[in-house]
């Protein structure tokens, strides 16, 4: 009895702080998508916002399934939760396999998708904050080149921009900011029309793409360590489902067996029963 509550209870907090660490994901997303514009449009590629309302709403749901089923014993609710588990950690096993054989077009991808969110840099403030602090991170411009940022309708560098940000590139693009009193949010203007080796003094000229790339290969060990803690947690829980679902069907077996051999007693006790109806009299005896 002491191990099932064990499995029980250890089942319940693990579901509980992910419910509630979704339900701050599920807040901050939708705190983020009030605080827009209203006419902005988005897209869950390149939306934090809707990012963090749809992780948030997956988590919540799986974790309300487990912290009922754990309380209540319910096999059906752990059932689902146990299943829910397994699908997300089937696709992640899957994505990562995927991903390792279909590397090129992967960042193939991946590129595109990080043009796209280039585009819409001026347009949407979470995604606009978003790439300045990768730029910031990784040190990097752009997404191969920091002249990707003419694709920009702000900084695009032709003659028939009105803009006053032609040619140029977003502050988190320039160098020395971590050096600056007062940030100089006009270091990248006109930097897209100055040479190679003038631009380097003013902003990094590498791509973002690049950098992070070369920033995973170089951080293998924190990567694969972070991998492998989000799947010995899953797997954890996985066991933990799989494990109270079997305490279970054993205990509604035991009670099964006891009542079985409760009512297997009754029909041997020699006793009688409380009421018991008498016989009919015959017709020769009372005649």
């Amino acid at each position: 009895m002491r191990g099932y509550r064990t499995i029980k209870y250890s089942l319940f907090c693990c579901c509980y702080v992910f419910w509630v660490a979704s339900s701050v994901l599920v807040a901050a997303g939708v705190y983020a998508k009030i605080a827009k514009e209203k006419d902005v449009i988005d897209t869950l590629t390149v939306d934090p916002a809707l990012m963090l309302i749809l992780i948030g709403s997956v988590m919540f749901f799986m974790n309300v399934f487990g912290c009922l089923g754990a309380l209540r014993n319910a096999k059906c609710l752990l059932r689902t939760f146990l299943g829910i588990l397994l699908v997300i950690l089937l696709l992640q096993i899957g994505v990562t396999v995927l991903g390792y054989i279909f590397s090129e077009k992967v960042i193939q991808r991946t590129e595109q998708l990080m043009l796209r969110a280039l585009v819409g840099y001026r347009e949407d403030l979470d995604l606009e904050n978003a790439i300045d602090f990768i730029q910031k991170k990784f040190q990097c411009c752009g997404v191969q080149a920091f002249t990707d940022w003419s694709l920009n309708a702000y900084f695009n560098c032709s003659e028939t921009n009105p803009s006053l940000e032609a040619c140029a590139v977003p502050f988190s693009c320039c160098t020395g900011l971590h050096s600056q009193t007062v940030m100089n949010t006009m270091c990248g203007y006109g930097v897209q029309r100055a040479e190679g080796s003038s631009a380097q003094e003013e902003v990094y000229t590498a791509g973002c793409l690049e950098q992070i790339l070369w920033w995973s290969k170089h951080h293998l060990l924190l990567v694969g360590g972070l991998a492998g803690a989000l799947l010995l947690v899953e797997l954890c829980l996985v066991c933990l489902a799989a494990a109270q679902i079997s305490r279970i069907r054993v205990e509604q077996r035991r009670v099964e067996q006891r009542r079985a051999e409760s009512r297997q007693r009754r029909k041997e006790s020699p006793w009688l029963p409380a009421v018991r109806p008498f016989p009919e009299p015959d017709a020769n005896t009372s005649s």
